[in-house]
Order: C-alpha cells, then structure tokens, then sequence
C-alpha cells in the first residue's frame, strides 16, 4: 500500500544504476551543497527540486540538458540544492518489504521530506541564489521531480517566486492543489501515477498548463529510477526533456 499519499511505485521501486560525469559544479546555499550548471551569463534560471534520492546521475544529467540545450533561446542557470543535506532516502530501503525498512522510509517522508518544510525554504533559497550571481537572474522557472513535484505544487501560489513551473512524475497529486496554482504548469506523469487524480488535477487548474502521461514509463524515469541502458527508457527520457524546453 502507498505511503503519505505516494504511488505505489514511489514506495516499493528501488533507483536505478546510472554512470555519468555531471558538467557543472557546487556551492553552498543556505547551508546547503547546491549543484550549478549552464552560462553564469543567463538571466533566466530554473531550480530543481530532486527526488527523495538526492543527486541522482540521472537528475543532474537531467539538470546539464536544461542548461546546455543548443538553442540561443534555450538559456538558463540551474541549480539543485540538497534539500536533504546530504542524507537522502537509502537506496536499502527499496523496496521496504521489512518492518524495519518500512519504519526507517515512513520517518524520511515524515522528517526531513515532510513537504511543508521544505517548501517554506525556497524563497530564500532563491533570493540567496540571485545575491550569489551577482544580480544576473531575472526570472525563475522551477521542476519538481517524484517528491519534489508536491514541493512545486506547494510554492507556486500567489506571490511565488516562480514564472512557469513543471512536474515530473509526480507524488502526491492533489487536485486541491492545483486550484491555488498562480503560473503556467508543464506536468509529464508516468504510467504509475493515480491516472484519476492527473486527470482532475488537470481540471482543477486555472492557467496554461500541459498535462501529458508517458503511459509505459516507471515512476521515476526522469530522474533516479531512469534505466537509461535501456533504449526505450532513454528515449522518453530525453524526450521528456525536450517537452519541458519547448514548454
């Protein structure tokens, strides 16, 4: 059975294995190692809200293709803060078929992933961004991966600071939020996500949006559950990339 409102595949699929040699760097925000990627000179940025897995190969191979896509429209500083400082959901928790693993993902959700939380950091976690490039960025986009979609969900109401925002297989879909929602949207669910709950979240929104099921993708495949060995996988993947550039 799902936990805190999570897919059943958020709860029992364990990350995928994934080698890659990330482009960008880190600093520290608020405490917080944050990876930053793409042209110091963009006035555009998009922040990356990762899943409970932390930073994943996948999401900052993710992160580098948002920042260095080959279009002059395409530019963008992108940062990924350790919301988790560096203690993420462990890899041995999956799939928590024991009472102890079942224990120790339950007080992950409740502690250091409990959404409010974390939500409540953002907007200085942003401004702190903006001091330490120097006044560069003028505009925000954010992308909220599994665990991190309900993040974006939760700070892209009235007075947010972001300018568009997206989700990608996203936990915890609540039509409820989706009503307080103030900016274009962009969400890809997977196959795995409660389809009832995408279609009325869709409904409940009141701007631009674009709501779009990759029906044979895992929960996960954009970011630390993407087996991108497999070609299909990858494809999608990189496809679902390109859908959050063009949006």
């Amino acid at each position: 059975m799902a936990q805190h409102g999570h897919s059943e595949a958020c709860c029992s699929v364990p990350p995928s294995k994934h080698d890659y040699k990330e482009k960008g760097s880190y600093f520290e925000i608020d405490g917080m190692k944050t990876y930053k990627t793409g042209p110091s000179t963009a006035t555009s940025a998009i922040l990356i809200i990762y899943d409970i897995f932390g930073f994943s190969p996948q999401t900052l191979q993710g992160a580098d293709i948002l920042a260095h896509a080959d279009d002059e429209h395409h530019q963008y500083q992108v940062f990924v803060p350790d919301l988790f400082y560096g203690k993420p959901a462990e890899h041995e928790w999956y799939p928590p078929d024991t009472k102890e693993k079942g224990e120790k993902l339950g007080a992950f959700f409740q502690g250091p992933a409990a959404p409010p939380k974390t939500a409540a950091k953002i907007p200085k976690i942003v401004k702190e961004i903006e001091e330490k490039t120097g006044g560069t960025i003028k505009k925000w986009g954010g992308l909220g991966m599994c665990w991190g979609g309900k993040i974006i969900s939760l700070t892209s109401t009235e007075g947010t600071v972001f300018s568009a925002v997206a989700e990608v297989h996203p936990a915890m879909v609540d039509p409820k939020d989706a009503e307080g929602i103030t900016v274009p949207i962009c969400m890809l669910a997977s196959g795995d996500e409660d389809q009832e709950a995408v279609a009325a979240f869709e409904k409940s929104l009141k701007v631009k949006n674009h709501v779009e099921t990759y029906h044979d993708q895992v929960h996960g495949w954009m970011a630390a559950r993407g087996d991108l060995k497999d070609e299909k996988v990858r494809k999608e993947y990189e496809r679902g990339y390109k859908k959050l550039l063009d949006f």
